[in-house]
C-alpha cells in the first residue's frame, strides 16, 4: 500500500553493535529501520529519504521505500511489460483488435533493445512477436525453434522499462512505428493506429506504477494528419453500381450467388462483415414495396489465430454497439427483389445465413474479393478498371450513404441506418453535406419569408 504518511526520526547510536548507527522511519503505521557502520552513511540515506518526501513521492508501507526505489527493485523490461499489456487486453478484445495490437507491439518492440548484436532476421522477429509473444490463443501451435531463439534474444536485449523515461528511447519507438519492415514510410493511418497502441501501453505502465508519467506527453512528435473524408472520385455512382451488380451475375455461378451480397452493401449500406451474418429470418421481403433487414451482428474474417474458438470469423455484435443491439434498415424494392431471387435460386445455409462459401461454409473475403475483381473488368471501361474506382466492394457502402444524403435524408437517420455516429458521418461525408448548403439555405429562407414548411 502506498502512502504519503511518512515520518523520519533522528539517527540513533547503539554502542557495542557491528552497525551502531540506526536510521528509523515510519510509513503509515509500520515502522522501518536500517543500521549503518558510520554516521555519514546513515546521514546520507536519511537525506535520500528526505529528498523523496520533498519531491512528493509516495512510500510503500510494506518495504518502507519511496516509490521510485521500489519501482527499480521490481523493474522489468519493455518486452516484459508489452507482453503483460497484451495479455491484460486479450480477453475483452475483439479478434481484430487483438491482431492490430499485436502488430503494433511487434513493430515497436524490436527497436527498444540495448544493442543489435546477433539480432535475428527482422521478419522472423516480427512473426515471433505478433504470432506468439503477443498472442494468447488456446489454439496456438507449438513454437518453432527459430521463434523460441528469437524471443530469447529479445528477452536478453530488451531495454528496462525505466529507459522509456528518456525521450531518445521513446523516439526510437516512434521511428519504428513510422516505418515498414522494408524501410519505407508507413501509411498515415497505420502510424496513427500504432501510436495509439504505444500510448495505451505506456498508460498501462503508469497504472502499474512502472513509470511515473506517460513519457509521450513530453516528446515533441505528432502523428501525421489523416484525412478521413472519402475520396468520392472512386465511389461508384448509382448507374455504375447497377452495372456492377449486373456484371456480377455474369461471373460464373459464384457471381450469381454473390450478386445479392454486393446488393446489400450497395443498397442497405451494410458492412461486408454485417452482410455475411444476415439470416433469412432477419429479412422482411414483401412481394411489392419496401422491405427491411434487421442487422444484429457481424462476422469479420480475421484468421483462426485470433479468435477464441479457432474459427476464421469472429462472431461479434454490431460495430461500436452493445453486443445484443440491433439495427433495422429499410431496403428498397430493388434489393427486396434481389434477395427474393437469391433465396429462390440458392436457398440458405443450414443455419439460415443467406450467403455461404462455394464449399458451403463461411464465405471468406478472398472469395468475394476475387469475384469482385472480375466483376469490375466486365462492368467498367478499361480506363475505369485501371483506376481505384470501386476497387473494393466497401466503396459501394459509400455509394448508399452519400446517395441518402444527396436525396435529402436527415443526417441523423442516415447515420442510424449506416451504423455510424453522427460525428463519424460528418467526418467521412463532409463534402456531401456541404453540397446541401443551397438546399438548406432555401429552406431557411422559406421559413424567414413566413411559408409553412410542413406543406
Amino acid at each position: 500500500m502506498l502512502t504519503y504518511d511518512v515520518k523520519l526520526y533522528t539517527i540513533r547510536q547503539r554502542p557495542g553493535r557491528r552497525l551502531p548507527f540506526e536510521l528509523r522511519w515510519k510509513v503509515g503505521s509500520k515502522p522501518h529501520s536500517k543500521s549503518y557502520a558510520t554516521k555519514t552513511l546513515a546521514t546520507g540515506r536519511l537525506a535520500e529519504l528526505r529528498t523523496a518526501m520533498k519531491n512528493g513521492e509516495e512510500f510503500d508501507q510494506e518495504s518502507g521505500l519511496p516509490v521510485s526505489e521500489l519501482r527499480k527493485q521490481t523493474e522489468g523490461t519493455w518486452f516484459d511489460h508489452a507482453t503483460a499489456y497484451a495479455q491484460m487486453k486479450w480477453a475483452r478484445s475483439s479478434a481484430k483488435s487483438r491482431a492490430t495490437r499485436a502488430d503494433a507491439l511487434a513493430t515497436i518492440t524490436p527497436a527498444l533493445v540495448t544493442d543489435r548484436r546477433e539480432a535475428p532476421d527482422g521478419k522472423l522477429l516480427r512473426r515471433a512477436l505478433s504470432c506468439w509473444a503477443f498472442n494468447f490463443s488456446e489454439h496456438q501451435p507449438d513454437q518453432p525453434e527459430d521463434v523460441t531463439e528469437a524471443l530469447a534474444w529479445l528477452a536478453r536485449k530488451s531495454v528496462k522499462i525505466s529507459q522509456l523515461e528518456d525521450s531518445d528511447t521513446v523516439r526510437l519507438a516512434l521511428e519504428a512505428l513510422s516505418r515498414l519492415l522494408n524501410g519505407g514510410v508507413a501509411a498515415d493511418n497505420t502510424i496513427t493506429r500504432k501510436r495509439m497502441v504505444f500510448n495505451n501501453a505506456l498508460q498501462y505502465a503508469v497504472e502499474r506504477r512502472k513509470l511515473p508519467t506517460n513519457p509521450l506527453q513530453f516528446v515533441d512528435w505528432s502523428p501525421p494528419e489523416t484525412d478521413d473524408e472519402i475520396d468520392f472520385r472512386w465511389v461508384p455512382g448509382p448507374a455504375q453500381g447497377r452495372a456492377l451488380l449486373e456484371a456480377a451475375g455474369q461471373v460464373s455461378g459464384r457471381g450469381r450467388h454473390l450478386r445479392a451480397f454486393y446488393g446489400c452493401i450497395l443498397y442497405a449500406a451494410t458492412r461486408p462483415s454485417e452482410a455475411l451474418d444476415i439470416l433469412e429470418s432477419d429479412c422482411t421481403l414483401p412481394e411489392a414495396g419496401w422491405g427491411e433487414i434487421v442487422l444484429d451482428g457481424s462476422a469479420p474474417g480475421v484468421g483462426s489465430r485470433w479468435t477464441d474458438d479457432g474459427s476464421t470469423h469472429d462472431e461479434r455484435g454490431l460495430k461500436r454497439r452493445a453486443r445484443k443491439a440491433t439495427r433495422p434498415v429499410p431496403i428498397p424494392p430493388v434489393l427486396v427483389r434481389l434477395l427474393r431471387e437469391h433465396i429462390a435460386e440458392f436457398g440458405v445455409a443450414p443455419d439460415g445465413r443467406l450467403f455461404r462459401a462455394s464449399g458451403g461454409g463461411r464465405l471468406l473475403s478472398n472469395e468475394w474479393s476475387a469475384v469482385w475483381k472480375e466483376t469490375r473488368k466486365l462492368a467498367l471501361t478499361p480506363q475505369e478498371s485501371a483506376s481505384p474506382l470501386a476497387n473494393v466492394v466497401y466503396l459501394c457502402r459509400a455509394t448508399a450513404v452519400s446517395g441518402w444524403l444527396v436525396a435529402g435524408v436527415d443526417p441523423m437517420e442516415v447515420a442510424r441506418r449506416a451504423g455510424h455516429s453522427v460525428a463519424v458521418l460528418l467526418r467521412f461525408y463532409a463534402k456531401i453535406i456541404a453540397g446541401r448548403e443551397d438546399h438548406a439555405n432555401a429552406l431557411i429562407q422559406r421559413f424567414l419569408d413566413g411559408h409553412d414548411l410542413t406543406t
